[in-house]
């Protein structure tokens, strides 16, 4: 079992439990106490867990940073991610783009195709507007400061007026409960986002397969495809089946193992 495994089926595991102690995760994954030790600090600096004495606790509230100091730890693999959500943008595509980090990765290698692009999101305007053959359309409306993206009744009943290809979705968790976002305003916006677009895409790293966050605004069967960075583990995938949800991984290089 890969690491990334491991570390979704811990948390998987303190969702139903509450705690976790270093025995456990040996007995579980069949691993050494220095592994079980190396996956908790791991988490630990994901700030996915509250590390303790002998195990670990799932912390009471996760504080989601604004969206600046976000983007200045943008991962190698929402990158990766992004790199392959962009390749998927053609000519005379539409396409809704929404406020997160790895949606932003996508803006950001996306060719200089001639599209249109419909957003909420101020950064991914800005950085697409040095792109000469992208149409922007910047749907307007109280600005939210820290996380830099527009919402309130105006972008959600100017969004009823777009017909997209395609919508870039981003989540602070996917799981059988659905698509859930810390936000609910955000939430709101992102929900009739998916509603105008024919194909729903929703790019999530291997840290938020299985996460559970504040406010639900979507269900599994409302999306088309997920792009994520690793192959996750197999009841994740079936679970995407069940939905028929279709996967793409960013690496290349990993394989389709159990």
């Amino acid at each position: 079992m890969y690491q990334e495994e491991r570390l979704i089926a811990i948390i998987s595991y303190l969702k139903q439990h509450k705690r976790i102690s270093v025995e456990q995760i040996c007995t579980l994954f069949d691993v050494s106490r220095d592994t079980a030790r190396r996956d908790l600090v791991k988490l630990e600096e994901e700030k996915s867990i509250v590390r303790t004495r002998g195990g670990a606790l799932l912390p009471s509230h996760v504080e989601l940073k604004p969206y600046l100091s976000r983007l200045e730890t943008v991962s190698e693999e929402k990158k990766k991610i992004g790199k392959l959500a962009a390749s998927l943008i053609y000519e005379g595509d539409r396409v809704i783009l929404d406020t997160s980090t790895t949606v932003q990765a996508c803006a950001e290698q996306l060719a200089n195709v001639n599209c249109t692009i419909i957003t909420n999101s101020i950064n991914q305007a800005d950085v697409l507007s040095s792109k000469s053959n992208i149409n922007i359309q910047l749907l307007g409306g109280t600005l939210e400061k820290d996380h830099r993206f527009l919402y309130g009744a105006s972008v959600v009943n100017k969004l009823s007026e777009y017909y997209a290809d395609k919508v870039f979705i981003g989540v602070i968790g996917i799981s059988q409960e659905g698509l859930t976002i810390a936000h609910e305003e955000d939430g709101v916006v992102m929900r009739k986002m998916m509603q105008q677009a024919k194909q729903v895409i929703v790019l999530a790293d291997h840290t938020k397969l299985g996460n559970t966050d504040f406010f639900k605004y979507a269900h599994l069967s409302d999306v088309d495809l997920l792009i994520t960075d690793k192959i996750p583990p197999k009841p994740f995938r079936e679970l995407l089946q069940q939905y028929d949800v279709e996967l793409l991984t960013a690496d290349e290089e990993q394989t389709g193992d159990d």
